[in-house]
């Protein structure tokens, strides 16, 4: 076993029997390159990705390439889920170089750190137009030791070139939300007709791309912005990328038509998701949205809730060495379990034939709606429902006795902060009191186990946290305590929240140029210091921690508050403009900040069925832009918040009332009275 045995972490523990004498990242590892003069080799990966599993395989289980690194590099492995600081940079880096990044990433560097060549995936030997990892192991050595003035020309430019990426301009002028809609309208030729989504495959599940179409709908009206989410969301929870069986999304799909997914299963994707079809169900009143929804928060309390209280980060796509294994079927064994006359029907419905649709076997998914199931089997649309409720309760039943992907146990703050706004949102909607009693204990979970002399620690397993918090977990978790807060109306949630945000301002923002770093002050030093504002497969932090700061704003009055979060979206302006898809959630928060949200305050007691029945409609309403309150009249409302003092009930009756840029109507007592209110 090498120094990767003392870890947590699952993905360097799966490489801790490995010949490579593996360092995990720290000061060892730097201070052996530096004494023997060895560059070092920074391999970059996590326990979900397929990829790294193979170049595992290929090259580090192999004797003789462990061998050629042992000897001529320090070998440093990294799980980028606990160190997204060190992927960010470096990942920045390879791009850089090759003009594109993924996992697993292997990157060079000097040892003072510094990458001066990196890529990607390497095969074992040349391959398919690629060098072998030995001859690339080779080539750089050679470098190294005899080159030095080239290494050292490439280490300049790199790291200059890092640091000009953290430099933004403050756009001076007057700034608009029509950039939202002029965002949805340039990415509408990129839209999928035939299948939903944007642009060829693979095809992601863009979260903030599908949240920025629905506020371009609400903005303008247009139909069109919202029929390309609604189908999107329809083709990818009607195809391979959705558990048919057991709930929830995988990755991501490998062909245009959602078929064929990356079998993993990220939380940060269910999390984002649930949000996503439940303002989608709040827009069109669409059942199916909500059900999808439903499912989706089924499979994370079964499969993904952490004894403690957090939830787990994810699930491996790959199950007894084979990726998807876990979840495809035979058509012999669908008419096995269920029957001839059963198993016809769900195999004809969810596309399972001889031939499969995956490698020889089938990947489930629905190719006729019901009321075409009953015609063609000639029997009522509610006995075809019964017979696919059956077969879909006995098919998972059954693969419950599988062997199950490999789930990656450790807990993330920032990716439980996306999944706790999924929770909040499914909540609203639904009501389910399992879902907001796993919220409450996931936020009692990071505050006494992640919590340490006032700051976050970004990861948790074993019994072990560490790692002190970067930007994301401060933003992320600010926000799904806000949305849950707005679900739940409990005030301590609203506290923690603003407390919070006080530390991320102190510890994250650039008091020189404005923004937020991705790592605070307490954190130890790198050779940069980014301040990342694109999305990727999760927001940028700082696009969601400009959000929380304005929508704070809004529940406290704090001035400050609102002109950090304006200096951010001045920052990324221009780049608003430019790339929409990668600054969605960015856009997401300039609409939030322009439009003005509506302040909704009820004033009622917490357990009046009136109020509740009102609330509820404002839960069910598409209102990205607002901030919900709901005190009782005998509390000191002016200790909760100075921009609740002299709101009161009228005539003992619930009573709400609604306040937007800086003027409040006259409160009302019931629903009729507050629709309008909210439509402005």
């Amino acid at each position: 076993m090498n120094r990767l045995a003392n870890e947590t972490s699952p993905y360097l523990l799966q490489h801790a029997g490995n010949p490579v004498d593996w360092y995990p990242w720290g000061e060892e590892a730097f201070a052996k390159a530096r004494a023997e003069d060895k560059p070092v080799l920074l391999s970059i990966g996590y326990s979900a990705c397929h990829w790294c599993h193979v170049m595992e395989h290929e090259s580090f289980e192999d004797e003789a390439i462990a061998a050629l690194m042992n000897e001529n590099f320090v070998s440093i492995k990294v799980d980028r889920e606990e160190r997204p600081d060190l992927d960010e940079i470096y990942m920045n880096a390879v791009q850089l170089l090759t003009k594109r990044g993924g996992w697993p990433m292997t990157v060079f560097l000097t040892p003072e750190g510094k990458p001066f060549f990196g890529g990607t995936y390497y095969p074992p030997e040349d391959r398919h137009g690629m060098p072998g990892f030995p001859r690339v192991l080779k080539a750089v050595v050679e470098a190294y030791r005899n080159k030095p003035q080239d290494v050292a020309r490439n280490v300049d430019q790199i790291v200059a070139a890092l640091d000009r990426m953290s430099v933004l301009n403050l756009t001076g002028g007057e700034m608009s939300v029509e950039l939202v809609t002029r965002g949805a309208e340039g990415l509408t030729p990129a839209y999928d007709a035939t299948h939903g989504g944007f642009g060829r495959a693979p095809k992601f599940p863009n979260a903030g791309v599908f949240n920025m179409f629905l506020r371009a709908y609400r903005l303008s009206g247009n139909r069109r912005y919202l029929e390309m989410i609604t189908e999107t969301l329809r083709k990818m929870a009607e195809g391979g990328m959705y558990d048919q069986l057991g709930g929830g999304f995988h990755r991501y799909s490998v062909d245009d038509k959602w078929l064929v997914p990356h079998f993993e299963k990220m939380l940060y994707d269910n999390g984002q998701l649930a949000q996503v079809y439940a303002e989608a169900y709040r827009i069109t009143k669409d059942g199916f949205f909500k059900r999808i929804v439903e499912e989706t928060l089924e499979y994370v309390l079964r499969e993904m809730c952490q004894a403690e209280g957090g939830f787990y980060s994810a699930q491996d796509a790959d199950s007894e060495g084979e990726e998807g294994k876990f979840f495809v079927w035979t058509r012999g064994e669908v008419l096995e379990l269920l029957g001839k006359e059963h198993g016809e029907i769900f195999c004809r419905f969810y596309d399972v034939s001889d031939l499969g649709n995956f490698e020889g076997k089938n990947i489930l998914h629905p190719i006729l709606t019901v009321e075409q199931a009953a015609k063609y089997f000639k029997k009522d649309e509610e006995e075809i429902e019964s017979v696919l409720a059956g077969a879909r309760a006995r098919l998972f039943e059954e693969r419950e006795k599988r062997i199950k992907p490999f789930r990656d146990e450790k807990v993330i703050v920032s990716w439980n902060g996306l999944m706790l706004s999924g929770v909040a949102a499914a909540y609203a909607i639904t009501g389910d009191a399992r879902i907001r009693d796993a919220g409450a204990r996931t936020v009692d979970f990071i505050f006494t186990r992640m919590f340490d002399k006032g700051l976050l620690l970004h990861t948790y397993k074993d019994g072990q946290a560490k790692l002190l918090g970067y930007l994301d977990d401060y933003a992320f978790l600010i926000a799904g305590l806000l949305d849950l807060f707005e679900a739940t109306h409990e005030t301590e949630l609203l506290e923690r929240a603003k407390a919070l945000a006080r530390t991320m301002v102190e510890e994250f923002w650039d008091e020189t140029n404005g923004g937020f770093f991705y790592t605070g002050k307490s954190h130890e030093q790198l050779i940069s210091r980014t301040k990342p504002g694109f999305d990727h497969s999760i927001p940028s932090g700082n696009s969601v921690a400009a959000l929380v700061l304005v929508r704070l704003h809004h529940y406290t009055g704090e001035q400050d508050l609102l002109e950090r979060a304006e200096k951010v979206l001045r920052l990324h302006y221009d780049n608003m403009a430019r790339e929409p898809f990668g600054l969605a959630t960015m856009l997401g928060a300039l609409d939030f900040h322009l439009s003005k949200p509506a302040e909704i305050v009820m004033v009622a007691a917490t357990d009046d069925p009136d109020a509740r029945g009102i609330v509820q409609q404002v839960q069910d309403s598409y209102l990205p832009n607002k901030t919900l309150q709901w005190v009782s009249p005998d509390a000191k409302l002016e200790e909760i918040s100075p921009l609740l003092e002299g709101k009161s009930q009228v005539g003992d009756k619930p009573t709400v009332y609604v306040c937007r840029n800086f003027t409040c109507a006259p409160p009302v007592t019931d629903w009729e009275g507050l629709k309008p209110l909210l439509e402005e």
